[in-house]
């Protein structure tokens, strides 16, 4: 077994890889040996503030939340996995059963764990031990990459629960980063129809165009909330029924406010400043529901069943593939804003050159079949020619 490679947050501004001892399984645990790790906003919140509100880095902590990997070793009492298993990783886990458990809304729970959450370490390492029954096995049409997505599109899902996001819906998304473009997903997938998304920057739009959304909007910084209102009005020909902000900007949350029909639903994702100016009075004689949304709980089955039927494609994401041992080149990259999803291989680089090999022989192969069909396409030619001219 090799080391225990991690990324690891020590301070604001302040991240190392270190070599962590291989944890063992306890009773009801998993050893995991990790493959895949998205890179969230939250990752990055913690590196840059040390912090993200209450939750504040007191001592080292392994970053990364959104995970998938195969079952290396199990603690007693497990039943539901094998050695060998690819599953992926539901990163929220009660520790008790207090009445929000009981009710299945265990995300509300203030004692659960999490990944990457002051004071628990996450899933950026070679090897990780999580809770059994909160390792999900994936079909075999899942990958790893789609494996690790499922944490954000969880997300979305819950999102898109809460906002009661149903057939023919008018839905106006805030946001085309990862989180919006997945709600974008989910709600097309849950029939809404049409969508909008807004956003700054052009690109993602342009990818929010090409997923299914029917409008697009590029905001600016100074964009008056109430005329962005009005064009998504006229857009989509009436007031979207739920509006889904993915950024936690005052200016996205008021252009909801604003923009969301009288008895419909304001779904706030983003988290954004502590305080923010809203245009309360308009909410209330509107009587606009406003909902929050802290993780999601019980959608992990559902994630997985979207991706094996290919109802949901969430490949197009990734944008970027960067090994564990250069994984602060890849939070720098998430820092800058030119990445929308990056993925970090968590094997050790001897198996990815392995594979890099593997795939390089499939494409020789192919090559060589190509040229062998070209041979026979010239010889049967040419036989065809001695035919014709012995005629």
């Amino acid at each position: 077994m090799s080391e225990n490679l991690a990324l690891v947050v020590h301070g604001p501004g302040d991240i190392k890889l270190d070599k962590r001892p291989i944890p063992e399984p306890g009773a009801g645990e998993v050893l995991l040996k990790m493959h895949s790790v998205g890179i969230c906003g939250s990752d990055v919140h913690y590196w840059q503030h040390g912090k993200i509100g209450d939750f504040v880095v007191k001592k080292p902590m392994i970053l990364g939340h959104e995970a998938a990997g195969t079952v290396f070793k199990l603690g007693s009492g497990v039943q539901n996995l094998k050695v060998g298993d690819r599953v992926t990783i539901e990163p929220g886990v009660p520790r008790e059963n207090c009445d929000y458990c009981k009710i299945g809304r265990y995300n509300l729970s203030s004692t659960i764990f999490f990944c990457a959450t002051p004071p628990d370490d996450g899933t950026l390492c070679r090897y990780y031990v999580h809770n059994a029954n909160y390792c999900f096995k994936l079909p075999e049409c899942v990958s790893y990459e789609e494996g690790a997505l499922i944490e954000p599109l969880s997300v979305a899902i819950h999102a898109c629960r809460r906002g009661r996001v149903q057939m023919g819906h008018k839905v106006l998304i805030m946001g085309a980063g990862p989180v919006g473009l997945l709600n974008l997903l989910v709600a097309k997938s849950m029939g809404a129809c049409p969508i909008a998304v807004c956003d700054l920057v052009q690109e993602r739009l342009d990818m929010a165009k090409c997923m299914g959304a029917t409008a697009v909007f590029k905001v600016e910084k100074c964009t008056c909330p109430r005329e962005l209102a009005q064009k998504v009005k006229t857009s989509l020909c009436g007031m979207p029924d739920v509006t889904i902000d993915a950024t936690g900007a005052e200016q996205s949350v008021q252009t909801g406010i604003y923009a969301t029909r009288a008895g419909g639903v304001l779904v706030l994702i983003g988290m954004g400043p502590t305080s923010t100016n809203t245009p309360l009075l308009t909410a209330i004689t509107r009587e606009l529901d406003i909902r929050g949304v802290f993780r999601y709980c019980n959608t992990w089955p559902t994630a997985i069943n979207m991706l094996a039927s290919k109802k949901i494609d969430v490949k197009p994401l990734i944008t970027h593939r960067i090994p564990l041992d250069q994984a602060i080149e890849a939070f720098e990259l998430v820092k800058k804003g030119t990445a929308l999803k990056v993925i970090v291989l968590c094997e050790e680089q001897q198996h990815q050159q392995q594979g890099q090999q593997q795939a390089k022989t499939l494409e020789q192969c192919q090559q060589q079949c190509q040229q062998l069909l070209q041979q026979c396409q010239q010889q049967c030619q040419q036989l065809k020619d001695q035919c014709a001219s012995s005629h």
